[in-house]
This record gives structure tokens, C-alpha cells and sequence, in this order.
């Protein structure tokens, strides 16, 4: 597996203390392979006179590479011109991702309980979308996520990828969230390699706050939490994976602190738990 940094470990998504060619030569020093990128960043970079291009040659300087894109907002949920909108934004974003060679991009689930949930939908819109994602070489992953209330499980994102019956379908898998939502790690074993987009990696604590009251925020640094990431390194070891690890952490305690040293910390950790799965 490839060392990846989601910039959201470094600060908020909207914060625009660091800019994303910044975020690359920290991301370098901690001995990063990859990033993962928001469009908010990239959306900054743009309006600020930036061309995205210099964003994947100051990548290539760095003997690095973008893994994927965060995210595809809207696509599943609306009808009708919302629709129309959602998907000319996404195009916006597909043509971001494709201008900074990143391969992939996160196609993230409604955030509202009044999308009404249903399967054959989802994988029908999910299948729209990755239509679209041939135009521009990039390729959208599923998203779940825990505390949503519309698709929270990883066998929710996983039906809906395999129901389109693409062959570029596959989900983003993340630990927080497979807790969080309540998916459990048991699946990931028995998961074709295919459908494994990109590995999101992070902690949690046990309970405080509690495990369904949990927020991005308390995520915590691998290894300082009680998930079981070890066992999912072997499982995604054993059926093949190889791609993006990417560390995501969105603690506000860790954006106080220096970031080569939050980057430090966190690069170990993701080290230490991959050299553990590779020697059990």
C-alpha cells in the first residue's frame, strides 16, 4: 500500500491558512507517496489566480502523485433541474481531479434523511456518474458514511457499487466510519479487490464521546484509538489491495499543533500498523 496524506489531517477544508502547494511540501517531508486533495482547495487555488496544473507538476517535483479528489457532492439525492445542477458541478469537479492526474474522485452519500433510501436508485444514479467519470479518465468511489442517515453502512455502498455492474464501481473504505455506522470489519475479507476504490485510515475512541455520537472531530491518530486496524490491514493485504492508504483525521487538536509535527506522528502511525499487518 501507498502512504497517502487527505489534506483534512492538516486543517479544515475551508481553512486557508495553508494552501494546497504547501500542504504537498509538508506531505513530501513527512514521506507521504500521495495526496488526496479537497475541491474547496482547489476551488482557492483557482480564484486566487493558481492554475491547477502547477498543482500536479509541484506534486510530480515532489516524487509524488494525487490519489483522488474529495468530493462529488449532490449526485444521488436531487431530481429535476437540482439534478441538472448537481451534475454540471460534479463535471466541474471530474475536470479538477482529471487536471491534477488524480485517477479517482470520493462520490459522497445525501447527507439528509429526506433522500429516501433505496437501492436500485442509488446504483442507477451511482452508474450516471460513472458514465461521466469515463469523459474525464477519473474514476467516482462510493462513499458511505457512519453518521448519515441515508447510506451509513459499508453493505449499503457496497450493493450500490456492485448493482450498476461497472467495472470501474468501488467503494471508499474507512475505518471511522465502518465503526461509526455500525457496519462493523468483517466484510472486508470477503470484498472482490476490485471493489476496494481507496482506504481512507484513521482511529476512534472507544466511548467518549460515545460510538454513535461520534463526529469527524474525534478521530484520533492510528493506534490511539480502540479499532481494530491491524486485522483490517491483513484482511485488505490478503485479497490483494495495494493502493492509496490515506491518513484522514480531522481533529482540531491536531491543526493547533506544528504540522510537519502532526504529519510526523501521523506518518509513523500508519507505518507502525501496516509493518504490524505485514508481520502477523
Amino acid at each position: 500500500m501507498k502512504l497517502c496524506l487527505n489534506t483534512s489531517t492538516l486543517a479544515s477544508p475551508a481553512d486557508d491558512r495553508l494552501s494546497v502547494c504547501e500542504k504537498i511540501s509538508l506531505a513530501a517531508e513527512a514521506g507521504f507517496e500521495l495526496l488526496e486533495p479537497w475541491n474547496d482547495e482547489l476551488d482557492r487555488w483557482v480564484e486566487r489566480g493558481g492554475d491547477l496544473a502547477e498543482i500536479r507538476a509541484r506534486l510530480a517535483d515532489h516524487g509524488m502523485a494525487a490519489a483522488s479528489v474529495i468530493s462529488l457532492r449532490g449526485w444521488m439525492e436531487y431530481d429535476g433541474a437540482r439534478h441538472d445542477e448537481a451534475i454540471a458541478d460534479c463535471r466541474r469537479r471530474f475536470a479538477q481531479a482529471q487536471a491534477i492526474g488524480a485517477p479517482a474522485i470520493v462520490a459522497s452519500p445525501p447527507f439528509s434523511g429526506d433522500w429516501h433510501y433505496d437501492l436500485d436508485r442509488g446504483a442507477e444514479r451511482y452508474a450516471e456518474i460513472l458514465a461521466l467519470g469515463e469523459e474525464y479518465g477519473v474514476r467516482p468511489l462510493m462513499e458511505f458514511l457512519g453518521f448519515v442517515p441515508t447510506i451509513h453502512l459499508l453493505e449499503q455502498a457496497y450493493a450500490i457499487a456492485e448493482l450498476t455492474g461497472h467495472p470501474d464501481a468501488a467503494v471508499v473504505l474507512d475505518p471511522f466510519h465502518l465503526w461509526r455506522g455500525g457496519s462493523g470489519f468483517g466484510l472486508i475479507a470477503h470484498m472482490p479487490v476490485r471493489l476496494v476504490g481507496v482506504v481512507h485510515f484513521n482511529d476512534a475512541p472507544a466511548d467518549n464521546p460515545p460510538r454513535f455520537e461520534q463526529r469527524d472531530a474525534d478521530r484520533v491518530y492510528p493506534g490511539d484509538g480502540c479499532l481494530p486496524l491491524v486485522p483490517m490491514l491483513r484482511d485488505l493485504l490478503a485479497i490483494g489491495y495495494d493502493g492509496p492508504l490515506s491518513l484522514e483525521l480531522f481533529n482540531e487538536s491536531y491543526w493547533a499543533q506544528d504540522p510537519a509535527e502532526n504529519l510526523r506522528r501521523g506518518a509513523e502511525a500508519t507505518r507502525a500498523a501496516l509493518a504490524a499487518a505485514r508481520e502477523a
